[in-house]
């Protein structure tokens, strides 16, 4: 599944809606193979919200074709919440967006059955937005859009990995062992068991002969 959002923080939504349109047009009009999954989104309508910018769209379904716009009266069938460097690494760093939803990256809620349908018809159009953006607007436009895009990815990433190491000197600091020295401890203590089990084996078979040492001597 692919998530439709231009991940460009000054750009008007009414322009973002707009942007979203034609490409969304552009792509389900070529392809014949997406009419079915695009018949059977039929009325349902997907509310986006970019949590960082507060930007809200709508995204729906009506007599095969897609529509996005800036505001909606009716219900919804779905809501998408993710962050800007969220949405763009569904759109652009080509994450899996079942993983970002593991993850809280991205937070999903409604119709189970409209979520799965619309799965469904991105799988299958497999929409490059890069590529699409450059066809439909040029490349200046395209790439500007991409190069955004690419380093919200690179920075949200840099982010991530320097909080990791930050824990991980915390937990150090603290003698509070983390992932990788509790995986060695635990082999320690897994190591410790099976000697202790070991010697115990010993320790029983020698009490068993001392036993018949004993029986013998007592007999002569």
């Amino acid at each position: 599944m692919s998530v439709i959002f231009l991940p460009l923080r000054l750009i008007p939504v009414p322009v973002q809606c707009v942007v979203m349109s034609t490409v969304l047009d552009l792509v389900f009009s070529r392809d014949e193979s997406l009419k079915p999954y695009l018949n059977d989104l039929e009325g349902r309508v997907f509310r986006i919200h970019v949590r960082d910018t507060n930007a809200i769209m709508f995204l729906g379904f009506s007599r095969g074709k897609a529509w996005v716009h800036s505001s909606y009266q009716g219900e919804v069938d779905v809501r998408l919440n993710a962050t800007t460097a969220g949405f763009a690494r569904m759109c652009f760093g080509h994450e899996d967006p079942d993983d970002l939803v593991f993850q809280q990256v991205l937070k999903l809620s409604g119709d189970s059955d409209a979520m799965l349908r619309f799965k469904k018809l991105f799988a299958a159009a497999d929409l490059d937005w890069e590529r699409e953006l450059r066809s439909a607007f040029g490349d200046f436009f395209g790439s500007r859009v991409a190069r955004a895009a690419h380093a919200l990815v690179e920075a949200e990433q840099k982010l991530a990995d320097s909080s990791r190491q930050a824990v991980s000197n915390s937990l150090r600091d603290m003698d509070i062992p983390d992932d990788e020295r509790l995986q060695a401890w635990q082999a320690g203590v897994e190591h410790l068991a099976h000697q202790i089990s070991r010697a115990k084996g010993k320790v029983t078979r020698l009490e068993h002969k001392l036993e018949h040492y004993l029986s013998d001597q007592a007999e002569q």
